[in-house]
């Protein structure tokens, strides 16, 4: 099956080895993955902050860019969200091609839960908001995790819970993201698990950052890089 990605901006500048991951998943299922050079934004940060225009003229590049592709896969729950739900609101009549959360390639589409990956360590898996609500991905996370050889699952206390960052409500109210991002540590350390796994990598940053200032060993790895290891 040829598939198309869209890497998402924060993967590209800031995490590219979550773009590498998911066409090493992708590759080993027998896909052939196509990047498209002219992919730029979905659009998401500008909706957000009410730049309904340019966002639309975002989605509407990303259908150009992306016409005619049988399957485009994301590694992200919110630029997934933005096309998908909200692609219509700001580019009326725009004709999208099928979009896929990485998750929901992999099981909806592929039917697989076993990637063949291979990890030796314990982890704990938070639910992005918009994998969760907008998407609605469920249990698929945790059926690819249970999957993966060597790898021990760790259930998150309040892992429906928002991790605080939300885009551009961590900088308009960064003491109340902080806080949130704090509880969702505390409750990830208090499982003893060894990584904590998240699906966007907005979310990976924040709680990254997170991380990095209480100097824990505890790492935030994206979903593709733990479904794409053992190669």
């Amino acid at each position: 099956m040829k598939v198309s990605i869209f890497v998402t901006c924060l993967a590209d500048t800031l995490f590219p080895d979550v773009g590498r991951a998911t066409v090493t998943v992708l590759e080993r299922l027998g896909c052939e993955v196509d990047f498209p050079t002219a992919q730029t934004c979905c659009g998401q940060m500008h909706m957000n902050t009410g730049y309904a225009r340019p966002a639309g003229e975002m989605v509407r590049s990303f259908a150009e860019t992306f016409a005619g592709a049988e399957a485009v896969v994301v590694p992200s729950g919110s630029c997934t969200g933005m096309l998908r739900v909200y692609g219509q609101d700001v580019a009326p009549g725009v004709h999208l091609p099928p979009v896929y959360e990485l998750s929901e390639f992999l099981i909806d589409v592929l039917g697989v839960t076993d990637v063949g990956a291979k990890f030796d360590a314990s982890v704990t898996y938070h639910p992005t908001c918009h994998s969760l609500r907008l998407l609605g991905v469920g249990d698929r996370p945790y059926r690819l995790l249970e999957a993966v050889e060597g790898l021990e699952l760790k259930e998150l206390p309040e892992a429906e819970q928002c991790c605080g960052f939300g885009g551009t409500f961590a900088l308009k109210n960064a003491e109340v993201s902080s806080a949130m991002g704090e509880d969702k540590i505390d409750n990830a350390l208090s499982t003893g698990a060894e990584v904590l796994v998240v699906s966007d990598s907005s979310c990976m940053m924040h709680l990254g950052g997170l991380l990095g200032r209480r100097k824990s060993s505890v790492r935030s790895m994206h979903l593709a890089e733990i479904l794409a290891a053992g190669d």
